[in-house]
Parts: structure tokens; sequence; C-alpha cells
């Protein structure tokens, strides 16, 4: 075994373009991938913030805030996925409302 360390993630292929960040105690950022370390440290300009909901703080809602630079530290770092590709779908564990089968646990 070599003594050289090798990430599992390869951010390298996302620098210059849009990510998606959610941070522990629920924040989520996007922008775009300036740098990162080895330590997960990311550094994300034209950054923007999405707002949790008052009422139910694990919703995100569309309200946004715009951060500009920002630096992430790595160990508050939890998902970090490209924005090329990704579209959001309906949650697929909700009761259905054409009245199918629900699966019991």
């Amino acid at each position: 075994m070599s003594g050289k360390k090798e990430t599992v993630l390869d951010l390298g292929k996302f620098i210059d373009k849009g990510v998606r960040v959610k941070l522990s105690g629920g924040r989520e950022v996007t922008g775009t991938l300036k740098g990162f370390d080895q330590l997960l440290n990311l550094v994300l300009d034209e950054c923007v913030e999405y707002l949790r909901d008052v009422d139910d703080p694990l919703k995100i809602t569309d309200e946004t805030r715009s951060l500009g630079l920002i630096v992430c530290r790595g160990t508050s770092v939890m998902v970090v996925s490209g924005l090329d590709g990704m579209e959001e779908i309906a949650n697929p564990f909700l009761p259905s409302e054409e009245g199918g089968a629900v699966m019991a646990g």
C-alpha cells in the first residue's frame, strides 16, 4: 500500500461548474466550485443559500439569499452534487391520491 492518500470523491471534475452542497445543520447552498482541499474545505463563488421553512425547519423553500464568495468548512459538508442533470421528483413514499395500495411495514 502506498503512502499517497486518495479521496473517494473526485471534486476536480466540478471545478468551475455549479454544485449544490448540503451542510450539517440543514443549510443548503448552490454555487460555482472554485477550489477544494483534501479536508473537503470548499470555496464557492456566486453562492446562493436556500432558506428553510419557518414552520418546518427540515423543509427547504424557494426563498433564497445571495452569499457571494464563501468557504465551506470540510467538517460541515454532508453532500456535494453537481447541478447538471439534477431535477426534483415527487416523493414516492407519500400515499397515492389515486387510491393506490399503501405498503404496510
